[in-house]
């Protein structure tokens, strides 16, 4: 099953983490990604910790927990490629229904921040050390 497949399908929740220049990290909940046409996939953010620390350093993972009472999901080990600013796109993208949003939030700045998938490995199990 592809990563597109995947997230379409699969129901749970997520994190992404980044860190700054300086290595310090920070996680924060996201939804499944957005998996685009050329197989990138992009996650709409908001202008706080998580964005400022890609501007320093691209890469981030994503750590995604399938519901259920077994440990099944997906790591993915991202590097940031581009981002649009304010994009029309981030609208025809947002999931309505699963991130309710108040109005101070929709006149902030929001940011589709796009990522190359580097390595996808599974939530526990295999793909942990590095030879």
């Amino acid at each position: 099953m592809n990563v597109s497949e995947y997230f379409e399908n699969a129901k749970g929740k997520g994190v992404l983490s980044t860190a700054d220049s300086h290595g310090k990290v920070t996680s924060a909940v996201y939804a499944r990604p957005h998996v685009m046409d050329d197989g990138s996939v992009a996650f709409i953010m908001a202008d706080r910790l998580t964005h400022r620390n890609l501007e320093s350093n691209p890469h981030a993972v994503y750590l995604f927990m399938e519901d259920g009472e077994k440990y099944a999901g997906k790591r993915l080990y991202l590097t940031k490629v581009k981002e649009e600013k304010n994009s029309p796109l981030i609208d025809t993208l947002r999931r309505r229904e699963r991130c309710p949003v108040d109005e101070e939030y929709l006149k902030q700045n929001r940011y589709l921040v796009h990522f190359q998938i580097d390595k996808t490995l599974p939530l526990i199990g295999e793909g942990d050390r590095e030879t």
